[in-house]
């Protein structure tokens, strides 16, 4: 077939796919989220079908979301809402091109256009408006929150890896787990904004990234992932270095300072 041609040649090394001999109709594809957005480090698997009159048809794709919805053109029931494969409106140059359009491309569109920067955006109703009238503070709390359902899906991942994908799923992890841990703390400890760890020439600490501290919903939901997430990046033979500990010695500090208070207070009282 002329698309897996041009897989073969083209694919870049930040996406994988698997065909199958039987069912050439079929195909599951893997997409590793980039750098400097909220998905970075993770993996993203999506179901594509191609019709009986493909290519005058666009292939069906369906999102394995584990029940999580992170972006606004990925449902959790596994619909992927994308111009290019007429789920969508948009004008003729963006849909589904019967002569043009490829496999390649709706990969390439959805590593790019859907899991980007400031997914926020990606909402139709926010897309053509002015960024002034819904800000960016909303924007940086969905990116939030689609980097703990990021994390979630990672802890998915790896306690159930898809059929054919179980070495890569451990490979990517094994060697992305401790970069991935030192996001969380970073993100955690409002050192940068969600996306920028590694960017700048200060890694995690660039100026540009930099958003004060985060809201307390996220700072808790990360602290309950670091361990979760550190034990299955274990299981891979990951470093996953002293995360855990730190959170730890959070609560001893915050212990002893409400300690000390509550005892200036008793003898101030005397």
């Amino acid at each position: 077939m002329r698309e897996w041609r041009i897989l073969e040649k083209h694919l870049p090394d930040s996406i994988w796919v698997r065909v199958y001999e039987n069912r050439i109709d079929l195909l599951t594809a893997a997409i590793a989220g980039s750098q400097g957005t909220p998905y970075h480090d993770g993996l993203y698997f999506f179901d594509i079908r191609f019709p009986h009159d493909y290519p005058n048809s666009p292939p069906w794709v369906r999102y394995r979301s584990f029940g999580f919805r992170m972006n606004p053109n990925l449902y959790a029931n596994g619909r992927v809402c994308l111009s290019l494969i007429n789920t969508w409106v948009g004008n003729r140059t963006e849909k589904w091109n019967p002569g043009d359009s490829t496999i390649l491309q709706l990969l390439i569109s959805i590593q790019g256009l859907v899991l980007n920067e400031r997914p926020y955006y990606n909402e139709p109703t926010l897309g053509v408006l002015p960024r002034m009238f819904s800000g960016d503070k909303m924007s940086n709390v969905y990116s939030e929150d689609t980097f703990v359902l990021s994390c979630k899906t990672m802890l998915c991942l790896l306690r159930r890896p898809p059929k054919g994908f179980e070495s890569l799923v451990k490979s990517h992890f094994k060697e992305r787990g401790f970069e991935i841990l030192s996001a969380m703390m970073a993100y955690r400890s409002g050192e940068c904004r969600v996306g920028c760890y590694g960017i700048g020439d200060g890694g995690g600490s660039s100026v540009q990234g930099r958003k004060g501290q985060p809201p307390r919903k996220f700072r808790a939901e990360i602290k309950q992932l670091v361990p979760l997430l550190a034990t299955a990046f274990a299981g891979t033979g990951a470093s996953v270095g002293n995360f855990v500990e730190q959170l730890a010695g959070e609560k001893v500090e915050r212990d002893r300072g409400c300690a000390c208070f509550c005892l200036s207070f008793l003898f101030s009282s005397l």
